[in-house]
């Protein structure tokens, strides 16, 4: 092959591969102007419209509480009603004021009264159905810091009161690391461990309501009972002596609200039973 038809062959080749790509071009562009192959805009959502009744009151403002009414449109909002009250927050009313954290249902922060009953706000779902306004109030019968957020300091004080930390019988041996204990006594903790203090069962109580500076409630009793139940813990009968009173255990009188309520699915009642019944024993 001579150099000349080597460069003949080259050329032509070149040609045809740019004949290829205009073809290809003039197919792209004649297909998307085709107004038939284009895809339409998909039509917009109508709004979803729900309405949430929350409780307001500002300590600095000298006026009585009240309820503001916030739209919400829940095409553009999450499932929770803590995502309610972010959106508010950020969108309508930046002066709304509530706790959160986890969002998980961990932390315990968001507990409030949502549609009369106690629960955690980042656990609830918005009820979409319902043509009626949800009511958003904080926990009842506490003294309240601003709008959503109550005053815990009685009900943290109360939990200190029963010394919710381990004190063994004896000391360390040498050498030795964690306090071990059985599978079977580990078991007897569940149940009460899972407790986050979100004060949802205390405060549904009638009797901590009347009784609040004196009977301890659900949650701290509870809190007592796992400590009470661990085997390794040695002060189980100075924690049984401590709770011996009239006020502190035994204005139980098992309405069992705090069961009910309870955001964990924990059984707060069952275990103020079992520190009676160690009591009669």
């Amino acid at each position: 092959v001579t150099a000349a038809e080597l460069s003949s062959k080259t050329t032509m080749l070149a040609n045809k591969r740019i004949t290829t790509q205009l073809v290809n071009r003039t197919l792209l562009r004649s297909l998307t102007s085709d107004a038939s192959l284009k895809v339409a805009n998909p039509p917009s959502q109508q709004e979803k419209i729900k309405y949430f009744k929350i409780y307001r009151w500002d300590p600095e403002q000298q006026q009585k509480p009240y309820l503001s009414t916030f739209p919400v449109d829940l095409n553009d909002c999450g499932p929770m009603v803590l995502d309610a009250l972010i959106k508010i927050k950020s969108e309508q009313d930046p002066t709304l004021t509530f706790r959160r954290s986890c969002r998980e249902g961990i932390c315990g922060s968001c507990a409030m009264n949502i549609n009369g009953s106690n629960t955690l706000a980042c656990l609830a779902y918005i009820d979409a159905d319902s043509p009626s306004a949800t009511k958003i109030y904080p926990l009842p019968h506490m003294y309240v810091v601003k709008d959503l957020v109550p005053d815990l300091g009685n009900f943290y004080e109360q939990y200190r009161s029963i010394e919710p930390w381990l004190q063994p019988s004896g000391e360390k041996e040498p050498e030795q690391a964690e306090w071990l204990q059985t599978r079977e006594d580990r078991a007897k903790l569940d149940g009460m461990y899972e407790c986050i203090l979100c004060a949802c069962c205390s405060t549904s109580c009638p009797s901590y309501w009347w009784n609040a500076d004196k009977y301890l409630g659900p949650a701290v009793l509870m809190q007592a009972y796992r400590w009470i139940q661990d085997s390794r813990d040695g002060s189980t009968k100075k924690r049984l002596a401590e709770l011996d009173d009239a006020f502190k255990l035994y204005r139980c009188h098992t309405i069992m609200n705090c069961t009910k309520v309870c955001p964990k699915n924990l059984n707060p009642g069952k275990a103020i039973a079992s520190i009676k019944k160690r009591l009669a024993e």
